[in-house]
C-alpha cells in the first residue's frame, strides 16, 4: 500500500478543489516545488500530481510547475491532466515523470492507452473518476454513459500499471474514501487499483490496511494532509508496520 500525497495545479499554484469544481478551489501553496519538497522530506515515497488546467484544456498547461518539482525532488512522480496523445506521454516520461495518468482519453480513445502501455510498460495508469457510478471526463465537466468497471475491463490485458479510482462526490470534502466501490472494482479486475477522493483521517489509512482491502495498491491524500487532519508521520508509520507484518 502506497500513500500518495496529491498536488493539484491551477494557475501554477498548488490548490485543492471540492468535488472537482474549479470555482471551489483553495490555494494551499503558491510554490508547488516547495510543497513537493516538503512531502518528500516527510517521508512519502511517491507523489501524485494533476494539471487541473491541463485536464480542461486537453493539453499540458502547468508544465513549468511540474518541471520545477522534478528538479527539486528525487521520489517518483505520477502525473495526470491533459495527457491525450502518445507524443505528450512520451514527452513527460522523457522529462522524468515516472508514470503518466490517462483519464479522458481512456474513455474517448482506448487505443491510445493500449498503445502507450505497450510502448512504455509499467509507466501508464488510467484515471477513472466516477460520478454516481458513471465516468466523468474533460476535467470532470462532462459525465459519460459508461461505468468505471466497463472502462477498466477494456484494459485488462493492456499492461496498464494501475487504475486510479476517484469518487467525485467525496473529493475534497473529507468524507472518507468510498471503499465499498473501490474494493468492488479491485475485486472485479486484475489491474492494481488506487483509491482516491475523500480521504479524511488516519481511520481511512487503517481501513486501507484491513484484509478486505488487501487488493488495493494505495490511496491518494489531499486536503486532509494540507489542513492537518492527517498526520503524515503517523500514517506512514502505520503503513510501514503493516508491510513488516
Amino acid at each position: 500500500m502506497i500513500l500518495y500525497p496529491a498536488i493539484d495545479l491551477k494557475n501554477g499554484q498548488c490548490v485543492r478543489l471540492e468535488q472537482g469544481d474549479m470555482a471551489r478551489a483553495t490555494v494551499f501553496n503558491l510554490n508547488p516545488a516547495s510543497q513537493a519538497q516538503s512531502f518528500a522530506a516527510q517521508g512519502f515515497e511517491y507523489l501524485h500530481v494533476v494539471d487541473l488546467d491541463g485536464a480542461f484544456a486537453g493539453k499540458p498547461v502547468n508544465a513549468e510547475a511540474v518541471e520545477a518539482m522534478l528538479k527539486t525532488i528525487k521520489i517518483p512522480v505520477q502525473l495526470g491532466g491533459g495527457i491525450r496523445d502518445l507524443a505528450t506521454v512520451e514527452a513527460w516520461l522523457d522529462k522524468g515523470i515516472t508514470r503518466v495518468i490517462i483519464g479522458t482519453a481512456a474513455v474517448r480513445d482506448p487505443e491510445l492507452v493500449k498503445s502507450a502501455a505497450k510502448t512504455f510498460p509499467g509507466r501508464v495508469a488510467v484515471g477513472l473518476d466516477a460520478r454516481d457510478g458513471k465516468v466523468a471526463v474533460e476535467g470532470w465537466a462532462e459525465t459519460s454513459q459508461v461505468t468505471a468497471l466497463e472502462i477498466a475491463k477494456r484494459f485488462e490485458d493492456a499492461g496498464v500499471a494501475a487504475i486510479i479510482f476517484t469518487d467525485i462526490a467525496r473529493d475534497g470534502l473529507l468524507k472518507g474514501l468510498n471503499l465499498e466501490a473501490t474494493i468492488a472494482l479491485a475485486d472485479a479486475i486484475s489491474i492494481p487499483v488506487i483509491a482516491s477522493g475523500g480521504l479524511a483521517s488516519i481511520e481511512d489509512v487503517k481501513a486501507m490496511l484491513t484484509p478486505r482491502a488487501k487488493k488495493l495498491a494505495g490511496a491518494i491524500a489531499g486536503r486532509a494532509l494540507y489542513d492537518g487532519r492527517l498526520d503524515p508521520a503517523a500514517a506512514l508509520t502505520l503503513i510501514r508496520d503493516a508491510r513488516r507484518s
